[in-house]
């Protein structure tokens, strides 16, 4: 069994065992064996870690990797118009081979920014060919990944069936589950329409499917009139909510909904940067809070802004403590004794919630012996680190992928001295420019620069 030492860390657990200042991290095969201070182990390779900070791997709890290879395309577009020319329009020349490059590219570079597990909730899968190129991609990558089964969304032609009248197309979960059924970094699970995007039937269907299947029902909800504002009635009297259903943005829930579904053990993900860009409102997050809960966080859409989670949760707890803020002056008329949120949480949110998410807190998420060993590694002996008060608050408010010096998943190294390994990632971005230009040139959504105004 091959064994790792990592050698005089300051360690964030996330758990019980809090930050440990001066720590080992002891990796025997895919699991972490043991943390303490001053571990005496002599059959192991031995990582100087001194100057570093040692994290759980961080967990991107949602994100369309589809859409790598047109990072930049949508950065100005609302939602409106990310319906209209994404899924509407370049969603519809993607092949097969689009997919792989760019769930692969996708994946690598997660895995270089430090998020050891990624949700790949892939809606532009119109054939069962792309649904494999997709899988294929993740499983190369070496991730930790959720397969998110969806449907495409494109404008209906005359006479064909609307994508929100169609019901989720069980057997090909079904058949993706058969064959990836006891994979070692890879489970599959069902990215529904929800109320808020199909008809009653279609919502009834798809989450009884997922209920009868034991996977995850992820939906996305909010981003302009339900189609189905009765819909989440119908469920709950149908017994259809509980743990294994999950809701990405949220804004359109009433207060009353919201509480409902924290008490069914619900779970949220919030891709806060994503949400205040396109125009979906204010993140989830201080509602949930409210309740006694979290949210898990997503990048989204890379199409728009970077992949990197370290930033989506320093914007998530910016967007939330100004909204705290404002509120207290408004009921006050000054400013909060002490924050509102600690640095903390944040991490929490790209970590152990987005594990608690996926069903998998006693896998991965926090760093203790007999867990996964998905752990990340930085550098914060760094221009931009030091001096290092705060491990927690040094990670959420000063690191960047810069820091990023070592990623490990289920106990092999994914990234040493700051370069991922196994991959010869020239060709792999050429082939990515390549689909980029050729999906963004289809539809002609060139997108020159703009100059000053």
């Amino acid at each position: 069994m091959n064994r790792t030492l990592i050698r005089g860390a300051t360690v964030i657990t996330m758990d019980a065992q809090g930050v440990l200042p001066r720590a080992d991290v002891l990796v025997a095969g895919d699991r972490i064996a043991e943390i303490a201070p001053g571990l005496a182990v002599d059959d192991a390779e031995v990582v100087d870690a001194r100057g570093c900070i040692v994290t759980p791997g961080f967990v991107n709890a949602h994100m369309h990797t589809w859409q790598t290879a047109l990072r930049g395309v949508a950065a100005n577009w609302t939602l409106p118009e990310y319906f209209a020319k994404m899924h509407a329009g370049l969603a519809t020349v993607f092949t097969p081979e689009d997919l792989h490059i760019a769930t692969l590219v996708g994946a690598l570079n997660q895995l270089d920014c430090g998020t050891t597990t990624l949700v790949d909730w892939c809606h532009n899968n119109r054939t069962p060919e792309h649904n494999d190129a997709a899988v294929a991609a993740l499983l190369e990558s070496g991730i930790r990944a959720a397969f998110f089964h969806g449907t495409p969304k494109p404008d209906p032609k005359p006479g064909e069936t609307p994508f929100w009248e169609v019901p989720h197309p069980r057997a090909e979960i079904e058949r993706l589950l058969k064959a990836h059924q006891g994979a070692e970094l890879l489970t599959v699970h069902a990215a529904v329409l929800g109320p808020h995007y199909s008809t009653l039937d279609v919502a009834l269907h798809d989450f009884r499917m997922a209920r009868e299947l034991g996977v995850i029902a992820s939906l996305h909800q909010g981003g302009g009139p339900a189609r189905t504002p009765e819909g989440w009635l119908v469920l709950e009297r149908e017994g259809l909510l509980g743990p294994h259903v999950n809701i990405v943005h949220g804004h359109a829930l009433t207060d009353e909904q919201l509480r409902r579904f924290c008490d069914l053990g619900m779970s949220f993900s919030a891709a806060a940067e994503s949400e205040m860009s396109q125009g979906h409102g204010h993140p989830l997050t201080g509602r949930l809070r409210a309740l006694g809960r979290a949210p898990s966080l997503g990048v989204d859409l890379e199409s728009v802004m970077s992949g990197d989670m370290i930033s989506q949760a320093r914007i998530a707890l910016g967007i939330q403590r100004s909204l705290d803020n404002v509120a207290h002056r408004a009921a006050h008329g000054s400013i909060p004794a002490t924050t509102t949120i600690p640095a903390i949480e944040a991490l929490a949110w790209i970590t152990v919630e987005g594990a608690r998410m996926l069903g998998q807190l006693d896998r991965i998420g926090t760093l203790a012996a007999g867990k996964q060993a998905d752990l990340v590694v930085i550098r914060a002996d760094a221009l931009n680190m030091q001096p290092v008060h705060d491990p927690v608050a040094a990670v959420v408010f000063q690191a960047s992928l810069a820091n990023v010096d070592s990623v490990m998943v289920a106990g092999r190294w994914k990234k040493r001295d700051g370069r991922l390994l196994g991959v010869d990632l020239p060709p792999l971005v050429e082939r990515l420019n390549a689909s980029g230009r050729k999906i963004v040139g289809a539809l002609g959504l060139h997108c020159p620069p703009e100059g000053p105004r």
